[in-house]
């Protein structure tokens, strides 16, 4: 079979094309297909429940989200089932270049948020940064724009006046003048995980996680080829690049389940605290629907 991995391509899924090009995966006996997905996170849940991913690489908050929104009775599609970076992510706040009105984060308070899609990253974050600059009025809207490209249209356009994106891939656009920086958040988790659609069978996700944690090795090794494979494949420059390279602690080993649990459990406590989750006031739901979202092939 086929196992279908869909990934965000960017920067961070440098050690998942390693895994490619040094062959792990076919030493490990895994078909592998890599799929990107620019739109992100949200995207990516909806091809997960949808049967068009086996497994997929995303941010932590919206793949907790989506698992504890699921429908009461139900059981999710999919599960976390390792984390791929221990460290947390910075996001960047970002406005057009024209307002001059919007300068540090408080002025987002009341604003319209422009999002990749409802559930990603992105709009989960913003109810973060509500909670931890403890905003009274709520955003006025939120526009979905699909993509990090009409993202940045957005905000110029005024349609929107702000979003939220990674520090690193919005850095250039601040360097560029393309749009203007207000300021950043970092994710009080762990920043990305691995998730396997619940029918994907064990041992075809214990071989791909043994090849990921071979590409997370060979990354971690080999740092000066990771900036020139950031360099040639993601746009960003060896100087960003490798600033970045300083700030990441991918996971050694992507099966372990050290950790997972409590980290998930934490995500909820905030996001619930953040009145982001659909079942924020049924304590019953979001515990059995956490329960079902974390995959452990043996005991957490």
């Amino acid at each position: 079979m086929v196992v279908k991995v869909g990934f965000v391509p960017e920067h961070f899924s440098t050690p998942l094309h390693f895994a490619l090009t040094k062959g792990y995966y076919q030493e490990e006996g895994v078909n592998v297909q890599l799929i990107p997905y620019p739109s992100g996170s949200g995207h990516l849940i909806q091809s997960l429940n949808s049967g068009e991913l086996d497994v997929a690489v995303g941010l932590t908050e919206a793949f907790v989200r989506g698992i504890a929104d699921t429908e009461k009775g139900t059981k999710p599609n999919y599960q976390i089932a390792g984390t791929y970076v221990e460290s947390p992510l910075e996001w960047a706040v970002s406005t057009g270049t024209q307002r001059d009105d919007l300068l540090k984060l408080e002025d987002m308070e009341g604003g319209k948020v422009g999002v990749s899609r409802i559930g990603s990253g992105s709009y989960v974050m913003s109810f973060v940064l509500a909670l931890q600059l403890a905003f009274r009025k709520p955003f006025t809207g939120f526009l979905v724009c699909n993509t990090f490209a009409s993202l940045r249209e957005s905000v110029n356009a005024g349609t929107s006046d702000m979003f939220m994106w990674e520090y690193f891939t919005s850095k250039k656009y601040y360097d560029s003048g393309a749009i203007k920086m207000v300021g950043s958040i970092k994710t009080p988790w762990s920043s990305w995980v691995l998730v396997k659609r619940t029918a994907l069978a064990d041992e075809e996700y214990a071989k791909l996680a043994r090849a990921i944690s071979r590409g997370i090795a060979y990354f971690n090794a080999h740092g000066a080829e990771a900036v020139d494979f950031i360099n040639a494949n993601f746009d960003y420059s060896k100087e960003d690049a490798a600033a970045w390279l300083k700030t990441v602690t991918f996971r050694t080993n992507v099966a372990a389940a050290t950790g997972v649990a409590e980290m998930v459990r934490n995500t909820v406590k905030v996001l619930k605290t953040a009145n982001v989750l659909l079942h924020g006031d049924a304590a019953a739901v979001l515990d059995a629907n956490v329960a079902a979202g974390l995959y452990c092939e043996k005991e957490c």
